[in-house]
């Protein structure tokens, strides 16, 4: 391989290395890859349910599950599959090395479970790369300032990946799932969607925060930061995904719309005394980042993702009452909140079937929160109306 070939980073999620069967698969594509004259860079997840299998345990033995040593369980996920696909390089006679996320030098902050990179030192990536090798890094993972094991949050190999492509000064940044890009809606739950081709940081960063399980929302806001194009791709599929860069629009006149959903979210109301300042402190105290806030009967509400509310359970025990049964539907277009009329026709849509309980108004999203029983039958109308009209 020539020294001037170019670095391509990749990141294989769980369902991807699922079991043995499908890490060899992923191995014999890297080798494929790399045949092709690139060098790469795999960042890879914990095997299917491996996370949710050790957070079950902990569960089991602890009710208080104490951050730092839930990050140095949850770490070991990925740690296994850096190996295995190390190995199974090896037996197709790829050379190969596996890095933790402390090896790779991923530098963050000291807040365990949810973690914010704050610099990466990828020399002895950089080293393995220049001896032809491919570097398999844990993904989720880094170490801080304090020499502590931390993760970076639910979807956190995302933001591994992007971070590693922006230090390596990378040619690409591919991240492969077992869906074949970014659709206008989850075809999970929504029939019709439309696979997009490309889709600007900004309208990505919506879909995320509203709950597009594609992209980890910390991952396509460092990729804005850093001017880093993404490339979402099926594993294993020829079809070119969906590319997420810095365009500023589509290139069709028509309007492109994409809906992301919550079923579930966390809520709750801050005592009546409490200012927002006073309640925002309670909640960075428990280092929990909400979804929304909204000043509703006197006092302060705040929502939270599930998969984020770690320790929301104590604000219960300061005094604040919890908000059950509500979900989130989020319409996602380039400049909507700009757009006045189609902000408008939006919020018509909704209202025609229920009162939303809230409705919030990006640059590039509407928006609403709901009963969680409405969620799925109000996204599916909105998609057919939004995305036919």
């Amino acid at each position: 391989m020539q020294e001037s070939s170019l670095i391509v980073v990749q990141k294989y999620g769980g369902s991807s290395v699922a079991d043995t069967g499908k890490l060899k698969q992923v191995a014999a594509l890297i080798k494929q890859r790399r045949d092709e004259g690139f060098r790469l860079c795999v960042v890879v997840s914990a095997m299917g349910q491996t996370t949710n299998e050790l957070l079950a345990k902990a569960n089991d033995v602890s009710t208080t599950l104490p951050r730092r040593e839930l990050d140095m369980l949850l770490s070991c996920g990925e740690r296994a599959s850096m190996a295995l696909l190390a190995m199974a390089l090896d037996d197709l006679g790829v050379p190969s090395i596996s890095f933790t996320g402390s090896q790779s030098g991923i530098i963050t902050n000291d807040q365990h479970s949810n973690a914010r990179i704050l610099e990466v030192r990828p020399y002895r990536v950089q080293d393995e790369l220049e001896k032809d090798k491919v570097v398999i890094i844990a993904g989720y993972q880094g170490v801080s300032y304090k020499k502590e094991i931390t993760t970076l949050g639910r979807g956190g190999s995302d933001t591994t990946a992007v971070a590693m492509a922006a230090a390596l000064d990378a040619h690409a940044c591919e991240i492969y799932s077992d869906v074949s890009g970014v659709f206008s809606a989850d075809p999970r739950v929504v029939d019709n969607t439309i696979q997009l081709a490309a889709l600007s940081h900004e309208e990505m960063l919506a879909l995320s925060r509203g709950g597009a399980r594609v992209l980890n929302a910390q991952a396509v806001a460092y990729a804005k930061e850093k001017k880093i194009a993404l490339y979402a791709k099926k594993t294993g599929s020829p079809e070119t995904g969906t590319l997420i860069s810095g365009l500023e629009k589509t290139e069709s006149n028509k309007r492109q719309w994409a809906f992301g959903h919550r079923e579930t979210v966390v809520g709750y109301l801050a005592p009546a005394e409490f200012s927002f300042s006073r309640a925002f402190e309670s909640i960075e105290s428990l280092e929990l980042n909400p979804l929304y806030w909204v000043k509703s009967g006197g006092k302060w509400q705040f929502l939270f993702a599930p998969e984020d509310a770690h320790g929301h359970a104590q604000l219960g025990s300061e005094g604040w009452a919890s908000v059950n049964d509500k979900g989130t539907l989020t319409a996602v277009a380039h400049g909507l909140g700009q757009d006045l009329q189609a902000v408008r026709q939006t919020i018509a849509f909704v209202e025609e079937k229920t009162q939303p309980d809230q409705v919030h108004v990006t640059e590039n999203s509407v928006t609403f929160v709901l009963q969680s029983t409405q969620i799925l039958p109000i996204l599916k109308i909105l998609h057919h109306e939004l995305t036919n009209g």
